[in-house]
């Protein structure tokens, strides 16, 4: 899979944009009209990973691949997306507007963790379907941002990440996620935590050399110096899964990114996910799918 787009590359690929030094910057944080420009994101968005966050306000008819999902947006949505996660963005629609801010984790650094938000997680859920007034509420808050930006307030970066975080409320607060019981939110979690840390280091496969490593809930477990029943004991009690499912799931889900985007020979893709040989990878593939990996490819 090629490496995820810098900030750098982000701007380069955007010349409507002015040029911005990144190079002395702690962290960087900046938000943007949608369709202020005659080729703003009409190019539509490679698929492929980001070294940044992007939380966006799309007024418009689009569709959104994250991962191996698509979302389409109808009238009002909202996009989180992490440096985790691959996707793109779709333009459906003749007309496209709204407010898109993007920033670096370095921007946040001692001002909270990010990556705890379910938005930003590997199995959150990242993309809304707004109401009208849910839209305009929200976009109010990026209207703020935008003013900070150009502002000469000196602690105007504290209030852009006062607003992002009261963004990621009011987001939460429309479409609330599951609450977890007080008695769950102990080592269970932290071990459930960083066995997604884990799983995810392993993704994107950067080359046809270096393999994923990881591939049982016994490889997971010694790799974090606990007990194999104590780490799939711990992870039931938080996903309602086990550990094996989840490594499944997540293998299948990489296989299928690799497999619609990618150029890699499903060969190289088997060994690269750690199967012995593509007859095992296609077992395993139509197993889950009921089609086979060549099939998948060219549907």
């Amino acid at each position: 899979m090629d490496k995820p787009e810098t900030l750098e590359e982000y701007y380069a690929n955007r010349p409507f944009l002015k040029s911005i030094d990144l190079s002395h910057e702690e962290g960087h944080f900046n938000v943007l009209r949608i369709g202020d420009h005659v080729d703003d994101d009409k190019n539509n968005v490679v698929y492929g990973r980001k070294d940044y966050f992007k939380i966006c306000l799309v007024n418009g008819k689009s569709k959104i691949h994250y991962a191996d999902k698509s979302f389409e947006i109808l009238e009002h949505g909202l996009l989180f997306t992490s440096p985790l996660i691959p996707y793109n963005w779709e333009v459906l629609g003749s007309t496209q507007t709204g407010y898109s801010c993007i920033f670096s984790e370095s921007f946040f650094t001692n001002y909270g963790d990010l990556k705890k938000y379910p938005f930003f997680t590997p199995n959150g859920y990242p993309v809304f379907e707004l109401k009208k007034s849910e839209a305009v509420r929200l976009e109010k808050i990026f209207s703020q941002m935008t003013d900070e930006k150009k502002s000469d307030f000196e602690f105007k970066d504290n209030a852009l990440r006062n607003l992002t975080i009261q963004l990621i409320h009011d987001a939460l607060k429309m479409r609330p996620t599951k609450k977890i019981s007080h008695d769950r939110v102990n080592a269970a979690n932290r071990i459930t935590s960083l066995f997604y840390e884990l799983l995810e280091s392993q993704y994107p496969i950067r080359n046809t050399i270096d393999g994923i490593k990881l591939r049982t809930a016994s490889d997971f477990a010694n790799q974090m110096a606990i007990h194999v029943n104590h780490l799939n004991k711990s992870i039931k009690s938080i996903t309602q899964k086990t550990t094996s499912e989840l490594i499944t799931d997540r293998l299948l889900k990489e296989a299928r990114i690799m497999l619609r985007h990618s150029t890699w020979a499903i060969s190289e893709i088997a060994y690269n996910l750690g199967f012995d040989g593509p007859s095992h990878f296609s077992n395993f593939f139509k197993k889950k799918l009921k089609i086979t990996p060549s099939e998948y490819r060219n549907f």
